[in-house]
């Protein structure tokens, strides 16, 4: 079974500039003034005891005007940890992008992929891009397809290895039967700084009111703290995901949901009757560096994902070959925030916040934390059906996947990858 090890790898602008407006939102992207935690996380691999597996760096800009910076940084990151990790890294940034929409273009590649708009190459093909959460995790999946690979194995780069079966555990159940479901997807989990899962120690009013640790450590509770060992779950991890081929060439995930792409993606997966399992053994250490954006400015981006979600299940209709998916399925968590109560909840929560913004005397955060409130019952509800959007993007990825599947395109796209000139 062969598997590829994608790590993408957030990076901003230098400190002393900061976020500017137009940036993408990431949680935690790497000022190119510092060294982040990429190394570390590619050091770590050594640590394996099964070797046999390929890993891709994917590097992630902030912005356009500093992705050419971002490659040449992370390749260099690349460079170091090769020294001294035994394994095989490869690097995919703009330029390997650029090569990818060329080479489609040249192919024709319209007719497959209808998104697929413009010759200019200054411009992204929508379905491949590095812009995104979702956009960059559906590299994730289109890379270890075009290198051929039976698993696609997402790791972030705030993470170590410490488990040295770590590859070994992610091929054990993969294209089993377990019950009356093929595992096609296997989550591991967190171990935090201290060695536990919990989400957080400290919780000020809003975030009790909100509730959204709480409902996680609920299903911690049931998933991952009990037997069996396998399971299925509502809910995974984005750094610790074990994807089969089967799932990855008929699933994409869904650029219009701003953060919780991965639990996003086990609700599309769920749609298309693929099985989403939880190992409570697949564990791997996360060590992230503090998040770089205002409280306010995390809810918002909950709120929006939440709003769109919940859309999502309530525009579902009777198709061929896919399953209804209910906020009772997904529960404790996202299922608790996917109700008809919703908006209630935001605004108690936003109330809240704001007056503990109040309360520091961060009048403008405080604005910011009522004005959700207002964008929960406006520009956070999605103007067309999420379902049918999905459906439409889920034919594009599998025209996609069928067009770059085939060995005359997949042999010159994995060239690129592998950065192999003719």
């Amino acid at each position: 079974m062969k598997v590829c090890i994608v790590i993408p790898s957030y990076w901003a602008r230098e400190s002393k500039d900061g976020w500017r407006a137009g940036d993408a939102v990431y949680d935690h992207p790497t000022p190119l003034d510092e060294d982040g935690t990429l190394l570390r996380a590619l050091q770590s691999l050594d640590v394996l005891e099964d070797k046999d597996f390929q890993v891709v760096v994917i590097a992630a800009a902030t912005a356009g005007d500093i992705e050419d910076r971002v490659e040449e940084k992370v390749a260099g990151i690349i460079d170091e940890a090769s020294g001294t990790a035994d394994v095989d890294i490869k690097l995919f940034a703009r330029s390997h992008l650029e090569e990818i929409h060329g080479l489609l273009q040249s192919r024709g590649v319209d007719e497959f992929v209808p998104m697929l708009q413009s010759k200019d190459m200054d411009e992204y093909v929508p379905m491949l891009q590095l812009r995104g959460y979702s956009n960059i995790r559906n590299l994730c999946l289109f890379i270890p397809h075009i290198l051929g690979s039976d698993l696609a194995v997402l790791i972030d780069d705030d993470e170590v290895f410490e488990d040295t079966q770590f590859i070994g555990k992610s091929k054990e159940f993969i294209g089993s039967v377990v019950g009356d479901s093929t595992v096609h997807a296997v989550a591991g989990y967190y171990l935090q700084s201290d060695g536990d899962n919990i989400t957080t120690k400290e919780r000020s009013p809003w975030m009790e009111y909100w509730g959204q640790y709480k409902v996680m450590d609920v299903g911690f509770d049931r998933i991952i703290r009990t037997e069996p060992r396998l399971k299925e779950t509502p809910f995974v991890f984005g750094g610790n995901m074990v994807i089969h081929r089967e799932l990855f060439t008929v699933v994409p995930f869904d650029p219009d949901v701003p953060r919780g792409e991965d639990i996003d993606y086990l609700i599309n997966a769920r749609m298309f009757g693929f099985s989403f399992f939880l190992d409570n053994k697949l564990s791997i250490r996360h060590l992230p560096p503090p998040k770089s954006h205002p409280v306010w400015m995390q809810l918002r981006e909950d709120i929006y994902r939440f709003i769109y979600e919940r859309a999502k299940l309530e525009g579902q209709v009777e198709k061929e070959g896919m399953v209804r998916v209910a906020p009772e399925d997904l529960d404790p968590y996202p299922g608790r925030f996917l109700r008809s109560d919703l908006e209630v909840k935001i605004e108690g929560a936003c109330r809240l916040l704001s007056e503990e913004y109040l309360e520091q005397g961060d009048t403008a955060g405080s604005e910011e934390a009522l004005l959700n409130i207002e964008l929960a019952r406006t520009d956070a509800v999605p103007v067309s059906n999420p379902f049918q959007d999905l459906c439409e993007l889920q034919e594009r990825w599998k025209r996609l996947m069928e067009f770059t599947g085939r060995e005359g395109v997949r042999s010159g796209l994995r060239k690129i990858i592998e950065g192999k000139k003719e």
